[in-house]
């Protein structure tokens, strides 16, 4: 285990990490697959523990003992101050003799492009947009919901298609199916007793985001309220990659806007043709595309770009997770 490998990539999200050991010809030399990265639940130092078990698994697969370099994409890497917190805590381990850590939107963004230029928006659980271009300019949001001026993402769209159904049901609002679709799914005939088990507890919190593909299947159906929330999500998703895109001066160049995360990578036909219809209005030279590669890729990439790597070797390490 004496070897020293060119790229430690990791990318950890709330629910799962990869981690991948790359060398300098981009050959992907051992992986491995964690838990959970939560640091604001359980604080950055147990956070990076839980992350060492899958980073030990990769190195010891690739029979390495060190990187130069870690390109670490990490979920709750929300601002900069958190960026350099983080840095701090995985340099500590001595896993590479350089560490760069970027909120885990970057990894899509980069996994999605042949060179690190471009805009991504993610939707996944929350909503979130970053681009970069060649030069190292940014550009990205706090996305840290409400606080942050955010709309969107999974949990917001469940608690949205609540809202309006409530409202239905005791008269306050107009109707809509929501009202019948969202108790269904969980075996009830009315709002008043989804609110109650939710109240309650009798339902878990962490299962509202199952209501989100009740409020596409309700808008495929054509009910009006459900289909006036994703063209608002359409809205948010277009906007968020406009700004981007104005603040990195690329409005005027033909710039790739990669969609991620589940929501977006689900291409609803709604929602994928109102993105489409809207960019083209508001950024006609962007270039809209789904990406649904694994984001360890991206940070793979990013640590390559960071190593000043020729591009055969990021086509190498991108035909090991795109199959090619």
């Amino acid at each position: 285990m004496g070897l020293t490998a060119s790229v430690l990539a990791i990318d950890a999200g709330n629910s799962k990490t990869d981690v991948a050991v790359v060398a300098a010809d981009g050959e992907v030399l051992g992986t491995a697959r964690g838990g959970g990265f939560r640091p604001p639940a359980v604080g950055v130092e147990p956070a990076v523990d839980a992350l060492a078990e899958a980073v030990e698994q990769a190195c010891a697969a690739a029979g390495v003992a060190s990187v130069a370099h870690v390109s670490a994409c990490l979920a709750n890497a929300d601002l900069p101050v958190e960026e350099e917190q983080l840095a701090a805590a995985l340099h500590a381990r001595a896993w590479g003799t350089t560490v760069e850590v970027r909120n885990d939107t970057f990894a899509i963004l980069r996994a999605g492009v042949a060179e690190p230029r471009g805009v991504a928006v993610v939707c996944g659980a929350g909503i979130n947009c970053v681009g970069m271009r060649p030069d190292g300019r940014t550009a990205r949001f706090p996305a840290l919901g409400r606080i942050s001026g955010d709309w969107g993402g999974g949990w917001g769209l469940a608690e949205e298609a609540l809202w309006w159904a409530a409202r239905a049901e005791d008269g306050r609002g107009g109707p809509t199916a929501l009202a019948r679709t969202l108790p269904a799914h969980f075996g009830f005939s009315s709002m008043y007793a989804l609110i109650e088990a939710l109240h309650l507890g009798h339902i878990a919190d962490d299962r509202r985001h199952e209501l989100t593909p009740v409020l596409f299947r309700t808008a495929e159906e054509g009910d009006p309220v459900a289909r006036a929330v994703v063209e608002r999500l359409a809205e948010e998703v277009v906007t968020m990659a406009t700004v981007a895109l104005r603040r990195l001066g690329l409005l005027e160049e033909e710039t790739p806007v990669v969609l991620g995360g589940s929501i977006l990578a689900a291409q609803h036909p709604q929602l994928d043709d109102a993105v489409r219809d809207l960019l083209a209005s508001k950024a006609p030279k962007a270039v809209p595309q789904v990406v649904t590669a694994r984001p360890v890729l991206g940070a793979a990439l990013l640590g390559l770009d960071h190593e000043g790597a020729p591009r055969k070797a990021q086509e190498r390490v991108r035909g090991y997770y795109e199959g090619t």
